[in-house]
């Protein structure tokens, strides 16, 4: 299977084998990143087959594929809708998501993603985005703080974490990840302060790039662009991202329970395809990103 230096396709295989292609067909693939999955869409597509990718991240631009049945948008997959219609699309037959940080992006230091370098306080995933780590750091207040540690970080001493950001700021703003890892280090247990400063790291992330309200708005328009038979092939890194596609495959819905009629069946718009699909040891050990990721595949009733 290809691999690109940008970034290394998880469960490549598995994941565009779950989309069931046809030749025909059209497809879209929600994070194009370095291209990986859309490669390899592409080698299964006949001449008449169309995909679409969508990336908010400029830096993936470059890897933009040279072939007419593929076009690239620019834009975040929470307007997935907008933008097929768009260009003219009311339908398709699959929707591939790999969601999470590239590896480009953990791996450029200045975009300020990975505890591993000295760097501003970033991690918009959209480059052009008003809201970045700093703003969220030094300017959210101390219940905010503590809101976004608790749910996203699921942090159980996310008080502390909030109380200490919010005093350290009273003397001066806090601008770089080795200052904030300055007025964290106190929290971290020793021997966990590389997992715990990753969870830290994780509930900026995704309250910087509205993750979890973009991938909620995302899973609502799959239902309505899918074919009957068309499907989706998702692929998950932690638990807050996997609970919601599990939820939604299952239900329809992010909690709660679907109404049954009075034959006590219920009406869901997705069928599971297969269980829950985790990387290889073997895989996990060519590429350590992807010991977490998770793959549920469903299909459109």
């Amino acid at each position: 299977m290809e691999q690109t230096e940008y970034h290394n396709p998880v469960l490549l295989k598995e994941t565009v084998d779950g989309l069931a292609i046809k030749p025909d067909g059209i497809y879209v693939d929600v994070t194009f990143g370095g291209g990986g999955h859309s490669r390899e869409i592409l080698k299964r597509l006949g001449a008449n087959g169309k995909l679409y990718a969508f990336d908010q991240d400029e830096d993936a631009l470059s890897n933009a594929i040279d072939d007419e049945r593929f076009t690239l948008i620019n834009e975040n997959f929470r307007f997935i809708k907008r933008f097929l219609r768009f260009h003219g699309l009311k339908k398709v037959d699959g929707i591939l998501g790999d969601f999470g940080v590239s590896s480009h992006q953990f791996d450029v230091a200045e975009r300020g993603f990975s505890t591993r370098f000295e760097a501003d306080l970033d991690m918009r995933m959209n480059q052009s985005g008003k809201l970045s780590a700093f703003e969220v750091i030094n300017e959210y207040d101390e219940s905010d703080l503590r809101k976004m540690f608790l749910e996203y970080g699921e942090l159980r001493n996310a008080p502390k974490l909030a109380r200490a950001i919010v005093g350290a700021r009273k003397f001066k703003s806090i601008k770089t990840s080795v200052e904030l890892k300055e007025v964290l280090t106190p929290f971290l247990p020793r021997h966990k302060e590389h997992k715990i400063l990753a969870q830290i790291y994780q509930a900026i992330r995704i309250e910087v790039n509205q993750e979890i309200d973009a991938l909620k708005e995302f899973l609502e328009q799959t239902v309505q662009l899918l074919d009957k038979g068309g499907r989706i092939s998702l692929i998950s890194y932690h638990s807050l991202e996997d609970r919601l596609v599990k939820r939604f495959i299952r239900n329809g819905m992010f909690e709660g329970e679907p109404e049954k009629d009075l034959y006590g069946n219920v009406s869901v718009p997705f069928k599971k395809v297969g269980g829950l699909i985790v990387p290889t040891q073997e895989e996990i050990k060519e590429n350590n990103r992807a010991r977490s990721a998770k793959l549920r595949i469903a299909e459109r009733i």
